[in-house]
C-alpha cells in the first residue's frame, strides 16, 4: 500500500473532534516512528511520542497521563501540555501542542483502548521479532538486551490484553514500509 493511499484513507474518516488524533501503535522497533513521521508530513502534523511518557521502568503504564494532558484537551480544544520523561538523561523541556486539523500518536500502546474514543484512525505496524529487537539493539546498544526483554514482555502482556491489531483500521507490515 502507498503512502498516498494511507493518507487519503485518514483524511476521509470521521472525525470525533475537530482535531483528528491518528494513532501508530505498534511493538518497539516494528517502524513506527518511520511511519508516523511520514504522516506527520503528508498531513501537516505534529507528533506526539508515547515514549515521551514511557520509561524503562514504566512501559505502558504511563497511559493515564497521556489522556489526561494531550487527547483530553485536544478533544476539547485547546493545547496539550506535557513535559517528556528524560529516560536517565537530564529533564527535558515543556512541549505544547496547539490543536490542529491533524496530530500524530505515534508509540506503543497508542491505540489502547482508553485512547479509542479519541482516536479518528489506528494503524498497527508489525515486523518480525527478531528485526524489532536487532532495530531496538541497534538504537539503544547491546548492554540493553535484558531491558528489551523486560520491555517486549510487557508489550506482549498489552497486545494478549488488547489486541490492537483486531481494532486498527490499517494494519501496515514496518518491515516494508514504503
Amino acid at each position: 500500500m502507498a503512502m498516498h493511499d494511507l493518507v487519503e484513507a485518514i483524511r476521509s474518516s470521521p472525525a470525533p473532534f475537530a482535531t483528528r488524533v491518528v494513532a501508530v501503535d505498534g511493538l518497539g522497533g516494528a517502524g513506527k516512528t518511520t511511519l508516523a513521521e511520514g504522516l506527520a508530513a503528508e498531513l501537516d502534523a505534529p507528533v506526539v511520542h508515547t515514549d515521551d511518557f514511557a520509561s524503562w521502568d514504566n512501559p505502558v503504564g504511563w497511559w493515564p497521563d497521556l489522556l489526561e494532558q494531550v487527547l483530553e484537551p485536544l478533544a476539547a480544544g485547546c493545547a496539550a501540555r506535557f513535559t517528556p520523561t528524560s529516560w536517565g538523561g537530564p529533564p527535558r523541556a515543556e512541549i505544547v501542542v496547539q490543536p490542529a486539523p491533524f496530530v500524530v500518536l505515534e508509540g506503543v500502546t497508542a491505540s489502547r483502548e482508553a485512547f479509542r474514543p479519541y482516536l479518528a484512525y489506528a494503524v498497527w505496524v508489525e515486523a518480525p521479532r527478531e528485526l524489532r529487537l536487532e532495530r531496538g539493539l541497534a538504537r539503544g546498544g547491546q548492554d540493553t538486551r535484558e531491558r528489551w526483554a523486560q520491555w517486549m514482555a510487557a508489550e506482549d502482556a498489552y497486545v494478549a490484553r488488547e489486541r490492537p491489531a483486531e481494532h486498527a483500521d490499517r494494519v501496515v507490515r514496518g518491515d516494508r514500509l514504503w
